[in-house]
């Protein structure tokens, strides 16, 4: 259809362009019989471009061919006056209709495919009334210049009447205006090449008509027109069609802007206008007073500047608006936690040491509450981040809904949320009770029932004490830890030193001790050993080494589950297992000695590390470093949490077993440990958690999931321990299922290398499916 309407345009012109060379010459006929099909192949390929498009696409160039239809229309009837009143008058009110084509164009430009870009988004209408004002203050400059400059000798207006005169300066001003637009398009509102295409060919279309309407305004007469403005006429509807027809490039790259169009966009209007300022103050400083005409259009130009300034000043109140509500909201984002909308850490604490302040100087009460979720990551590892963070959104109105609205309550980052307490100290404590009890209450959730608990440190300093945010934060930590030290979902305060030292900051020091090249042991770290027994006969056939700390500015020994859950969240735990691994390996030959033979020596390893840089190199230094038969090692996976890439994890496993090794699944039955991990992991030993081993206390549903696990291992040749066995009739009732293996405080409790005692009753070669272990 595009070719079809090149052609037929291609043919219009060409042989407008034959018959402007061979035709008749003086036949103001002719003229107008060419022009009105140039006009009317114009209007018509415009308008079936159009109904090709939809949109602004569509929109300007349905403009430009009604525009054109209208302009075609009056060649028409000047056509027709050609032949039934030859001679007649050109000029004539009628001739009004020519502006339909300007005046269509100026709504089409005003509707161009792209705006200019800007710092901040603004309406179309706005563009387009600046637009307007900014071409309308140009053209009117560029008019009272020309008037200025241009000797009245030149125009051949003799005979013709005012408003011949006026109705052809119309045409021309117009063309002017429209150019203008034109120009300001290009120069200031770059665009893309697909809007600036058609812009172009409009621009030059546009010209065209210009440069034939001036002729017609400086020669004003009823013969028949010159080549020139002839030709100008045909130019423009050809190249109007042309822009209508034209399509964007394959690729189209929006062009670079640069902040000197802004600047262009500002000054642009205002140079002709200095101009034109500067010509009439030299004429009529020269003795040349200025006309009617020319008064009447400085006084318009100077309403169109202070409209536009205007206009201006009004647009930049609204920018200046934007900005204001754009800072507020990045304000808002650099202290605030996006999910739950809480304060953030950052806010916190500018308000503590605000709090800070006002207690040092003015003795201000200050109370400061440190909340950790408990085992948190078991919402995400069972029912999803997305939950999770729906449970965090809950979590944070019930604690906002428990202190009053002036205390302000922060989420610090991952489960960990704290609140300031500085307008109704006294109220800590029962505040964080509230809390305790309000996050105690389930979550329901999409049908599920998630619970989550809580354990809080509080912190109220002295009057006067000399503390800092950070030292008052890490206190309110420890009390935290303190909490959880006593079985977790609870509330404690802190009753440490008073010095504002770093003594009570529990992950601080734990990072002390476990400092790479340091020595554990001498930050009160040891390895605790707790005896495996076969269950027929009570004989020591290997030991579990268990990581004990003991720490005297947190009250003495630290619970393992606590110093362990902070090591995970601090990235530390590797640094525990390698220590525990080591020592292990070292204590090797002293419990050879004590036993009376060579033992197995079971070390946990987190889950996590399988697959991670190190964990492979940890085993093979401290079997180099150490005389224990690799065989005699058992790497316990300990599963706190869910292990997400399972091959991946087997992968490691296999290469640990590689070494020498054997590779034991802790805690079978509990936690994230399942079948699966059974079918994927290259898994020797499964030690079952005390859950199932209750044979005694519920024998026929704990001694039928006891009997499964103890079949299947055996059909894959997996060695089975139950844990947890702290009385005789258990041990007895497992033993009687055929489950070869115990651990538990009946046996022994764990005790250093130098506490364990020597068995009982000696050793005696197991059943053959367990002499590996003997």
């Amino acid at each position: 259809m595009t070719a079809r309407l090149f052609v037929t345009l291609t043919l219009v012109l060409g042989s407008v362009a034959v018959g402007e060379l061979v035709g008749p010459r003086g036949s103001r006929l002719y003229d107008d019989a060419v022009q009105t099909v140039a006009g009317v192949a114009a209007a018509g390929i415009c308008i079936a471009a159009a109904n090709r498009r939809t949109g602004v696409q569509r929109r300007w160039r349905l403009l430009a061919g009604i525009g054109l239809a209208g302009w075609a229309l009056m060649r028409i009837w000047w056509v027709v006056r050609d032949v039934a009143e030859p001679g007649w008058a050109t000029t004539s009110v009628a001739d009004v209709g020519f502006l339909v084509l300007p005046v269509f164009l100026l709504f089409g430009l005003l509707n161009v495919p792209y705006t200019r870009p800007r710092p901040m988004p603004t309406s179309p209408r706005r563009d387009q009334i600046a637009l307007l004002l900014d071409s309308v203050l140009i053209c009117g400059s560029l008019v009272a210049l020309a008037w200025s400059a241009i000797p009245d000798r030149m125009m051949s207006w003799a005979g013709q009447s005012t408003g011949a005169i006026g109705m052809a300066a119309a045409y021309a001003i117009a063309d002017l205006l429209l150019v203008t637009m034109v120009v300001l398009l290009l120069a200031t509102r770059p665009g893309s090449r697909a809007g600036r295409q058609p812009l172009q060919l409009a621009g030059v279309a546009i010209v065209g008509f210009g440069v034939s309407d001036t002729f017609r305004l400086v020669n004003l007469s009823d013969g028949p027109m010159s080549p020139l403005q002839s030709a100008g006429y045909l130019i423009g509807c050809g190249f109007v069609a042309l822009a209508a027809v034209s399509r964007p490039p394959a690729v189209d790259d929006p062009q670079p802007v640069g902040a000197e169009r802004d600047w262009l966009h500002l000054l642009l209007p205002y140079v002709p206008v200095t101009a034109t300022g500067v010509v009439i103050a030299i004429n009529t400083g020269a003795g040349h007073p200025l006309s009617p005409f020319e008064a009447y259009l400085g006084w318009l130009g100077l309403g169109l500047v202070v409209a536009r300034q205007m206009f201006t000043i009004v647009d930049n109140t609204v920018l200046l608006d934007r900005v204001s509500e754009g800072q507020q909201r990045l304000h808002h984002q650099a202290y605030h936690d996006p999910l739950t909308g809480l304060a953030n850490r950052a806010l916190f604490r500018e308000r503590l040491v605000l709090a800070l302040d006002a207690h040092r100087h003015r003795g201000k009460p200050l109370a400061v509450l440190f909340a950790d979720l408990d085992d948190f990551k078991l919402v995400n590892d069972s029912f999803g981040h997305a939950m999770g963070d729906r449970v965090l959104r809950a979590i944070a109105e019930r604690m906002q809904a428990c202190v009053d609205e002036a205390d302000l309550v922060a989420r610090l980052g991952g489960d960990e949320f704290a609140v300031v307490l500085d307008h109704h100290p006294a109220d800590a404590e029962p505040a964080g009770h509230r809390i305790l009890a309000a996050l105690r209450e389930p979550f329901i959730i999409d049908g599920h029932r998630v619970g989550v608990g809580a354990s809080i440190g509080l912190v109220v300093p002295e009057p006067g004490e000399p503390l800092t945010a950070d030292a008052l934060l890490r206190r309110a930590d420890a009390a935290m830890y303190s909490s959880k030290r006593r079985g977790k979902g609870a509330l404690a305060r802190y009753a440490g030193t008073a010095d504002g030292s770093p003594n009570a900051d529990l992950p601080h020091l734990l990072a002390q001790a476990l400092l790479p090249g340091g020595r554990p042991e001498a930050a009160g770290f040891e390895v605790y050993y707790q005896p495996i027994v076969r269950l027929t006969d009570g004989a020591t056939v290997a030991v579990e080494a268990l990581a004990r700390w003991t720490l005297p500015a947190a009250g003495g020994s630290v619970h393992p589950d606590v110093f362990v859950t902070v090591a995970e969240r601090t990235g530390q735990v590797a640094a525990i297992d390698d220590f525990v691994l080591d020592q292990a390996c070292a204590d090797a030959a002293t419990l050879a000695m004590v036993y009376g033979r060579p033992i197995d020596v079971h070390v946990n390893v987190s889950a996590a590390r399988l697959g991670q840089a190190g964990l492979e190199e940890a085993v093979r230094a401290a079997l180099a470093r150490h005389p224990l038969p690799p065989s005699r090692l058992i790497i316990e996976i300990t599963e706190t949490h869910r292990i997400q890439d399972l091959p991946s994890a087997a992968a490691a496993a296999t290469r640990l077993r590689a070494l020498g090794p054997r590779i034991a699944l802790d805690d079978f039955g509990s936690g994230f440990n399942a079948l699966a991990q059974l079918h994927s992991l290259p898994v020797d030993i499964v030690k079952l958690d005390s859950t199932l081993t209750d044979v005694d206390v519920a024998p026929e549903r704990a001694g039928a999931l006891c009997r499964s696990v103890l079949a299947i291992c055996a059909e894959l040749d997996i060695v089975v321990v139950a844990e947890g066995i702290e009385t005789e009739a258990r041990s007895a009732a497992l033993a009687g299922l055929g489950c070869p293996l115990g651990q538990g405080y009946l046996f022994g409790q764990p005790a250093p290398v130098h506490r364990l005692k020597p068995p009982v009753i000696p050793a005696q070669p197991g059943p053959p499916a367990l002499r590996r272990l003997s």
